[in-house]
């Protein structure tokens, strides 16, 4: 006999482990079912080196984790705990360095070793930035509405959206605009006239897309990366979690387990199954039936709606919606294990501003538009470059003493990777990075100890991101807010009743922010008690 539960939920990643927290805390009988034998998806710490070394595979700083599900979940009683992350750090191979320190001063002094005219302008840029922050963040938290439904449920939805758009006047409308619209080298042109300044502050326009800095859109992906915190008020502010992006997971998940959810581990899902319009359930690969008048899906939209789910039940312009949905990415994630920190040759001493902050290899943005260039015309980057941080500095719950682990986020390749594994021409790639980072601090390639590298079609087949994107579908203008994953379909519902959708592919993922899951949810619950109070007054559905 099938067993029965309240909810279904279908990912362990973080964003299905916050569904199924806030589910059970409403008092819903809740499992998981998570392919994979850990959950956490693409959230979690491994061990490819053996027991001495914990390493964050994937996902590696916590930003976007809103505090108050922080607080809803009791994540501290759980092990969370965040290091702030330092600052960028950029070593130049002729030997200079640019650092972009939090105080104020200390900063203009060193943006003024390239520039005094951008030693002047990041006050204004900061200011910009702040400003617009301000405006956008709170969009990040809510429930799109049906834009341009003229339903009376839909009408109200887009009438709550009015109190956020107050501080919107006529000047923030335009920046807003072009925010949305511009490529991140447009609007860095706008501040900046240093090589060195634009190609630090580029890389955040393109990590995770298939974009170049001269791309269209690149700007908000800039932006959506200085939207969140981690608890301190500091906008943007990034942290390294205390055992690993898998401590945050794990986290989540005893939370879950405290309020009753039941987490299932290699339990793949076949099919999420239906009957008259509505969801009854999921089959398992090993043939194992779940039933639940509830399924919240997790997985890449191209995944839920293409592969478990039958197309016959969806309709046509959703089904054409889902097709169209761009995933491609040209990310390698380079994982290291070194005998110890890298002395740079621009600045040889261990400093938390250097070894404990961002290290970004990229001296302009003409680099790193040609690193893109590269990919498009089907091959790696000659010059990749790389966003490198090293929690180990920190946390020495992750390697020996005097050992660190070092994480190298890079990019590009083709996207076409992610259909075949190109073993050797990844290892290729790695060497490439690894001898940018010799060049500005020589004998770091001797340090290395083991090196994991992951490519778009292992990120594809072992952690589902199809296309090897991380954000599971690109952060352009068509495809955010109520165009995400579906015209119609961005409140997290779907054309199927019962059946809602929490995957960083909807309105509030990209990066572990858990929004979508918290936010489906809170549809689950308002559904509930419409269905309730339909059935009290006798109505039908209409």
């Amino acid at each position: 006999m099938p067993q029965s539960y309240d909810a279904v939920v279908v990912g362990g990643g973080h964003n299905g482990l916050v569904a199924a927290a806030y589910l059970a805390r409403a008092g819903l009988r809740t499992v998981v079912c998570e392919s994979r034998d850990v959950v956490g998806g693409a959230a979690v710490t491994e061990r490819p080196f053996g027991p001495d070394y914990q390493v964050t595979s994937l996902s590696y700083v916590v930003s976007l984790l809103p505090p108050a599900l922080v607080r809803d979940l009791q994540l501290d009683r759980y092990g969370y705990h965040v290091y702030p992350q330092g600052p960028y750090f950029a070593p130049h191979a002729d030997g200079r360095y640019l650092a972009l320190p939090d105080e104020p001063a200390a900063r203009r002094e060193q943006i003024a070793k390239f520039s005094d005219k951008d030693a002047v302008a990041v006050e204004r840029w900061d200011a910009w930035m702040t400003d617009l922050a301000a405006v956008l963040s709170p969009l990040l938290s809510v429930i799109p509405p049906k834009l341009g439904s003229r339903k009376p449920a839909d009408l109200a939805a887009q009438a709550r959206l009015l109190p956020l758009l107050r501080g919107i006047d006529t000047r923030r409308a335009v920046e807003a605009t072009r925010l949305l619209t511009m490529s991140v080298a447009d609007l860095l042109d706008d501040f900046f006239v240093s090589d060195a300044m634009k190609g630090v502050l580029s890389v955040s326009g393109v990590i995770g897309s298939w974009a170049g800095p001269r791309s269209p859109g690149t700007a908000y992906v800039m932006a959506h990366h200085h939207l969140g915190g981690v608890g301190d008020g500091r906008t943007g502010a990034w942290g390294f979690p205390r055992g690993g992006m898998g401590a945050v997971t794990q986290a989540i998940a005893a939370a879950a387990r405290s309020f009753g959810a039941e987490l299932r581990t290699g339990a793949a899902v076949e099919e999420i199954t239906t009957r008259a319009g509505a969801v009854t359930g999921v089959r398992l690969e090993s043939g194992e039936e779940l039933r639940a008048a509830t399924v919240v899906t997790t997985a890449h939209p191209m995944v839920s709606f293409l592969r478990l789910l039958d197309r016959a039940v969806l309709p046509a312009d959703f089904v054409g919606d889902i097709e169209r949905w761009r995933t491609r990415s040209g990310v390698v994630k380079v994982n290291l294990a070194v005998d110890r920190l890298p002395a740079f040759t621009a600045h040889p001493a261990v400093h938390a501003d250097v070894h404990g902050g961002t290290i970004v290899l990229a001296e302009s943005m003409d680099d790193v538009e040609a690193g893109f260039q590269d990919a498009v015309g089907g091959r790696a980057s000659v010059l990749p470059f790389a966003d490198i941080c090293i929690p180990s500095f920190f946390d020495d719950s992750l390697a020996p003493a005097g050992h660190h682990v070092i994480s190298m986020f890079t990019q590009w390749v083709p996207h076409e990777w992610a259909d075949e594994p190109r073993s050797a021409d990844l290892d290729a790639h790695a060497d490439r990075v690894v001898a940018r980072m010799e060049a500005v601090a020589p004998g770091f390639t001797d340090s290395v100890l083991h090196r994991q590298v992951i490519g778009p079609h292992q990120m594809a087949t072992e952690y589902g991101l199809v296309g090897g994107n991380i954000f599971h579908g690109e952060l352009t203008v068509d495809q955010m807010f109520h165009g995400r994953p579906a015209a119609g379909y961005a409140d997290l519902r779907t054309p199927v009743r019962g059946l809602y959708q929490a995957g960083s592919g909807t309105h509030g993922g990209g990066g572990v922010t858990g929004v979508p899951g918290r936010n489906a949810v809170r549809q689950v619950l308002r559904d509930r008690r419409a269905e309730r109070l339909r059935s009290r007054l006798g109505l039908q559905r209409r």
